[in-house]
């Protein structure tokens, strides 16, 4: 079983570059996609075989997620029913007899980090509502968590530290989901891999140079340690600032 993650950084630029080519040579089982910028409908999205879910923004034109499953769920649900969270399309949740899959994409503490109290707030609510779910089945946890968690997750941790992205309370953040029994994939099959990105600023030849960060993610429960078959990242797919991530789950 595959499932693929994505920011796509405004699906309709990315199917201008390819999309819909890249992703089907993927061949996923599930397709979670981030920053989508979209409502459904707004443009021809040509994935045949898939089931579609989508969560937009209130705002248009920014934010939003989006699940291609070819697998139809028994239930699908929008946000984390947390009324200050729910309005920006950053997280859907499929549930499927064996797991749940979480897509997210967690908030950017942005510039001078103006909304690292919003995103602490969130930190803390998300990881109560991974905890739930996992109370009832293992949670499969994807997306663009912006964070690279240790100083092996980006090119240049010296001078990114407090930065959005690398500031101490993010970094603690995502080590607390570690310590709530989940299980970062990649770094599971890959601990000491260094220079493994998935996200490249537009700037200064960054994604020519692999001058990247490791921000995007699929954390597993626990439990499903064992079926955990592999885990990757296709740095080679172009379209998006970002690069799709993979994991390998044994059926």
């Amino acid at each position: 079983m595959k499932f693929v993650s994505w920011n796509v950084n405004g699906l309709r630029a990315c199917l201008k570059k390819g999309f819909a080519e890249s992703v089907l040579a993927l061949d996923a089982d599930f397709i979670c996609l981030q920053e989508t910028k979209m409502e459904r409908g707004q443009a021809e999205v040509e994935l045949p075989g898939y089931h579609e879910f989508w969560n937009s923004a209130d705002k248009k034109g920014y934010s939003g997620t989006a699940i291609f499953a070819r697998t139809e769920p028994l239930s699908v649900s929008y946000g984390m029913d947390v009324e200050k969270h729910d309005h920006e399309g950053r997280l859907i949740t499929l549930e499927y007899p064996e797991f749940w899959l979480v897509d997210c994409y967690t908030p950017n503490a942005q510039n001078e980090l103006a909304r690292i109290g919003y995103r602490m707030e969130w930190e803390d609510d998300l990881l109560d509502y991974l905890k739930s779910l996992d109370k009832t089945k293992p949670v499969i946890y994807c997306g663009d968590l912006n964070v690279a968690h240790q100083e092996i997750d980006l090119k240049n941790p010296k001078t990114n530290r407090q930065n959005a992205g690398f500031t101490d309370q993010e970094r603690k953040c995502f080590g607390r989901i570690l310590e709530n029994g989940f299980v970062d994939t990649f770094r599971h099959f890959y601990p000491d891999l260094k220079d493994a990105y998935s996200w490249w600023s537009y700037m200064g030849q960054a994604r020519a140079k692999n001058v990247g960060w490791r921000i995007d993610y699929f954390v597993a429960s626990e439990a499903l340690k064992g079926r955990l078959a592999d885990a990757g990242i296709h740095a080679q797919v172009m379209g998006s600032d970002h690069c799709p991530v993979e994991l390998d789950l044994k059926d």
